[in-house]
């Protein structure tokens, strides 16, 4: 209930998504852990690095998206924001209820997205912090 309410009020929720750094990513590694051969540790240490991998970006992506949705000036996008993304949480769960290979395949794709926005992101704030601006255009 409580990530439910902080997703919906303006700049909380970028708060609550740094608290939550370092708990989704952990929490996501060890989801992936617990799914396989505990007499493994070479797929122990594989789960547990490509969960907590696939976790962080997956936290990357939507933090870093909630921080450019909250530059926007009045609070409804982000409600409507979070209301989509909760409305989408719940569809790939039932989702992966009913079609788990359509779900996987959405999610992988979802997860390819995050990744793309992490790198533009991070070359949009390299770019600022560096003072390096796009040449003008000709026309």
């Amino acid at each position: 209930m409580i990530e439910f309410l902080a997703d919906k009020v303006m700049w909380l929720d970028s708060a609550w998504d740094a608290v939550n750094s370092l708990a989704r990513p952990v929490g996501g590694a060890l989801l992936a852990l617990a799914i396989v051969d505990p007499s493994d540790p070479t797929w122990q240490v594989i789960a547990f690095l490509l969960g907590g991998g696939a976790a962080f970006a997956a936290h990357a992506g939507k933090a870093s998206a909630r921080a450019a949705v909250n530059t926007s000036p009045e609070p409804v996008s982000n409600m409507l924001v979070s209301t989509a993304e909760d409305v989408a949480t719940v569809g790939l769960l039932a989702l992966a209820i009913a079609n788990p290979i359509a779900a996987a395949i959405i999610a992988a794709v979802l997860l390819v997205l995050s990744i793309a926005l992490i790198v533009v992101v991070g070359r949009t704030v390299k770019r600022l912090l560096h003072g390096k601006r796009r040449p003008p255009d000709p026309a």
